[in-house]
């Protein structure tokens, strides 16, 4: 699994105007092919009376599957750049699709390339590009009076903690990153002198 990934949350929305062709762009957070399809199948019934809804789409963490549809415009003029755009920004688990209005003149090539890329750029400035990163949740059982040395352990390693527990020892739960839980585990062994009770649960991306 990556460590970590780009991704968005909110939904974007943007628009390109070239020579009174419209370009209207798309982009939603997927976790899989079968909601990006669907997100595309959506885009395609709000414009129905559209001429192109051309779309590119990256998604799984591990060796992510990317795929891209010119719906009929020119071979690599469409699906092709709004890959680039998702590729170039470094996001995975987004699709993109952009709505062409065709605007009674032809734009070319370069012209195609250029307009679907602007389109698919306006989209995601339109949202907030944010990194998820892989953890463990590693819950970590203590007495009160080790509690005070694993907070401060947390706190200068900036591991997050998810949730705490107060009962007759303290358990907290907090979202370690992948290729620091065995450092961080040996640091609260030995600050605790072996007194703290620690379990990792799967890894995940927060």
């Amino acid at each position: 699994m990556e460590n970590e990934y780009k991704t968005i949350i909110e939904e974007g929305i943007g628009e390109y105007v070239e020579k009174k062709s419209r370009f209207i762009g798309y982009v939603r957070h997927v976790e899989s092919e079968e909601e990006a399809e669907a997100f595309i199948t959506e885009v395609k019934k709000k414009h129905y009376d559209a001429r192109h809804n051309c779309s590119a789409y990256s998604v799984g963490e591990d060796k992510p599957v990317q795929r891209f549809s010119d719906d009929g415009e020119p071979s690599g003029t469409a699906g092709k750049p709004i890959l680039e755009v998702i590729t170039g920004n470094g996001l995975n688990n987004v699709c993109v699709v952009v709505t062409r209005y065709f605007g009674g003149t032809l734009l070319g090539t370069g012209g195609l390339v250029r307009s679907y890329t602007e389109a698919a750029k306006a989209c995601i400035e339109d949202t907030e590009i944010v990194t998820r990163k892989c953890v463990i949740p590693l819950k970590i059982a203590t007495n009160y009076n080790d509690l005070g040395k694993i907070q401060y352990i947390l706190g200068q390693e900036s591991i997050g903690i998810r949730d705490t527990s107060y009962e007759e020892n303290v358990v907290i739960t907090a979202d370690v990153p992948i290729n620091d839980v065995e450092y961080i585990e040996k640091k609260i062994t030995e600050a605790t002198a072996a007194r703290s009770e620690l379990k990792r649960g799967e890894s995940e991306y927060v």
